[in-house]
């Protein structure tokens, strides 16, 4: 049963991040709440690697790897998302610009490593841009608009560095225990966020039940636990299977947050998120309908 839904689950999870982040920005300042993550998540990930007996890297280069990887996939990245979305970014754009990440690590592809794209990837990408510029533009040209340009150029920014975190984890960190690397990776993650949050907030934090709840979920199910089922899928060799659900990502979190936040779903979003999606779909295909190997594809990085 658990080898049938993990996909589905692996997925649902994920797309609770946006929301996630939104919500626990009532009570902690974004790269504070950030910080206390990755900090509990490398105490986890400590004792989960030496319940596991996973290996350590033995070389520092591949530690070296390992943490910049980690500054580059979540510091940076989950820095600008979470700063952008506490900057009044709403969970549903946030999410939605997300799906950029698999369009420009395949466009950037074939520059840093040398990847061809087909004709039909190129057509993949061209409908992929259009379709999120149709489902953002209008809320950040709009003369009413709650929040301004710059969360959502921050937002954007971010996803750059997500996509060279994916390619640079390509090239350097073919090899290695995916569970020592995963936690050494939340150390990166926190050398560059703790300093951000001390010199650009406040270090708020309301301790109180829905900011545990918000902590706990944040470590247990997106850290600990996307990251749990991801290895589940790669040993059983299923990660395809949760690639093809990843494109319901940028739709689930704005349904979420018009279910949890009452954000607005706009037809422009909806349309430009399907076209957007049809797009990715397309990128990550290869010739003859052959899928692309989810290296090459480029994971979308977990909220």
């Amino acid at each position: 049963m658990l080898a049938r839904l993990a996909p589905a689950i692996f997925v649902l999870l994920w797309s609770t991040g946006w929301v996630v982040a939104k919500y626990a920005a009532f009570f902690a300042d974004p790269l504070t709440f950030l910080a206390l993550r990755y900090s509990f998540a490398i105490l986890l990930f400590i004792g989960f690697c030496a319940v596991t007996g996973a290996r350590w890297p033995r070389s520092w280069s591949v530690v070296g790897h390992a943490i910049v990887s980690g500054i580059l996939l979540h510091g940076l990245y989950l820095g600008a998302v979470w700063w952008a979305i506490g900057e009044g970014v709403p969970a549903a754009i946030s999410g939605i610009i997300a799906g950029l990440q698999p369009l420009m690590t395949a466009a950037v592809a074939p520059f840093l490593i040398s990847e061809n794209l087909s004709r039909q990837q190129r057509l993949g990408l061209m409908l992929g841009f259009s379709g999120i510029a149709l489902a953002v533009l209008p809320k950040v040209l709009a003369i009413d608009t709650e929040f301004h340009l710059l969360p959502v150029v921050i937002n954007v920014l971010g996803m750059g560095a997500v996509t060279y975190g994916t390619l640079y984890q390509k090239r350097h960190l073919q090899t290695g225990d995916i569970r020592a690397i995963a936690a050494l990776q939340y150390v990166g993650a926190l050398v560059v966020t703790l300093p951000l949050a001390l010199m650009l907030e406040e270090m708020h934090v309301s301790w109180n039940l829905e900011l545990v709840a918000a902590l706990a979920w944040s470590v247990l199910g997106l850290s600990m636990g996307a990251i749990a089922l991801l290895l589940y899928l790669i040993r059983r060799g299923q990660v395809s299977r949760a690639a093809s659900l990843i494109y319901l990502v940028p739709p689930l979190a704005a349904v979420q947050a018009a279910l949890f936040f009452g954000e607005a779903l706009t037809w422009p979003m909806i349309i430009g998120t399907i076209i957007a999606v049809t797009g990715v779909y397309l990128t990550n295909r290869k010739a003859g309908n052959e899928a692309l190997p989810q290296e090459q594809a480029g994971k979308p990085a977990v909220v």
